[in-house]
């Protein structure tokens, strides 16, 4: 049986992990006062990498976690930072002829990279609403409305129900429409659109529009018809254009991080038929994920079915949405194994990924049990984003 002071130690714990590493290391170290904005990098030896380029990515989750941060704690030090990443978006990364966000820029602001890549387009929208959230900057959310509008009119593919990896500077069709190297060169990813789901859920949460409304109920539809396995209730990565699924790898991860995110996009829309439908799904979802949990408490990267390989690296984003994941199937189901399994991989993170020299965590724990140095420790996709939301999601339920 779960004691509540248990849960009130775990709670503690994740608060001063946020408060006293994780957001510390991002203010002290990240901030170029040269150039502007952020830094692209700092490597996982913790060097200052000042020439890196500078991704939207990053620069909108720093804005959605230290936005969400002063909205919770009230300190002007967030605040701050929020405002420094806010700012650095609508100057820089922002398209003014042709709208949208660019996907890159050098380490002085120029555009270097400036494809339209629509994952980024949704967490600029994530981090300006959650901005507006904070403090009630209206050309955050006018900005908010106008990516999704601009998503809507360019991304949206009406035939075949879907959103396009990518398009050009203009909106043009591109022949690499990659999220990252190791992705596959495909018409429709499911982490594009996980990520258009979480960004339109945190506007419908401020701007009740009908055509917000029934795009996100539509893509929350998508993911249970089309990406969610029936077979196994794993998440199809991969897909072309009619949604025939190319990839067969496993991504345990995203399960768990799924799970969470339909539930509340669906609790957000309030349909009751809807969220019966989501708990449904969402806990088989669940029980899938767990096929990942090692005997550590940790979970794997990967699974590819096909020639039985486990990729046991543990990611730090894949152990920060497993604790939460879990923890919020413990509130949503009452199953108090979840949250054991959330307790057991928060005491593996403690234990291992958390930089306790150097601050934040490390990009993954290797196989053999060493920290990953090779790899940033800040950077284009290494953001406070998966463990600050972690720490701030379960204690107070920020979302």
């Amino acid at each position: 049986m779960i004691l509540l002071n248990d849960i009130s130690s775990f709670k503690e714990e994740l608060n001063n992990e946020l408060t006293h590493n994780i957001l510390p290391f991002w203010i002290n170290r990240m901030q170029d006062n040269v150039n502007g904005g952020f830094y692209g990098c700092i490597n996982g030896k913790g060097e200052v990498i000042k020439n890196a380029h500078k991704g939207s990515v990053l620069n909108s989750r720093i804005l959605w976690t230290f936005s969400a941060a002063y909205r919770l704690y009230g300190n002007k030090e967030y605040l701050e930072v929020a405002t420094r990443a806010q700012k650095y978006l609508l100057n820089y990364f922002i398209d003014k002829k042709y709208k949208g966000i660019y996907w890159q820029l050098n380490h002085t602001g120029i555009p270097s990279i400036s494809k339209k890549q629509t994952y980024a387009q949704a967490f600029a929208i994530y981090g300006l609403t959650e901005y507006w959230h904070a403090t009630g900057d209206g050309e955050s959310l006018e900005m908010s409305i106008d990516i999704f509008k601009t998503i809507e009119e360019h991304c949206f593919k009406h035939k075949s129900n879907g959103y396009v990896e990518a398009l050009s500077e203009d909106w043009q069709p591109i022949g690499d429409m990659r999220l990252s190297l190791k992705d596959e060169n495909m018409y429709y990813t499911m982490n594009t659109h996980l990520h258009i789901l979480e960004a339109y859920t945190k506007l419908y949460s401020v701007w009740k529009d009908i055509h917000l409304q029934e795009s996100l109920l539509n893509l929350i539809e998508v993911f249970l018809d089309k990406i969610i396995d029936k077979d196994t209730n794993h998440l199809n990565l991969f897909f072309d254009e009619n949604w025939k699924s190319s990839n067969k790898n496993i991504s345990f991860g995203h399960d768990i991080e799924a799970a969470w995110l339909l539930n509340e996009a669906a609790l957000a829309l309030g349909d009751k038929e809807i969220i019966e439908k989501v708990r449904f799904k969402g806990n088989l979802l669940v029980d899938a994920a767990s096929n990942g949990l090692m005997s550590d408490g940790s979970m794997a990267y990967e699974y590819n079915p096909h020639t039985k390989i486990v990729d046991k690296e543990r990611h730090w984003w894949v152990q920060a949405e497993a604790v939460t994941g879990f923890y919020l199937h413990y509130i949503q189901y009452g199953n108090e194994e979840s949250l054991i399994k959330a307790y057991n991989c928060w005491n593996y993170i403690k234990q291992t990924l958390i930089d306790k020299n150097q601050g934040e965590w490390y990009w993954s724990i290797l196989e053999d049990s060493t920290p990953n140095i090779d790899n940033d420790k800040a950077g284009f996709w290494k953001c406070p984003y998966h463990n600050g939301r972690m720490c701030m999601t379960i204690n107070n339920k920020i979302l």
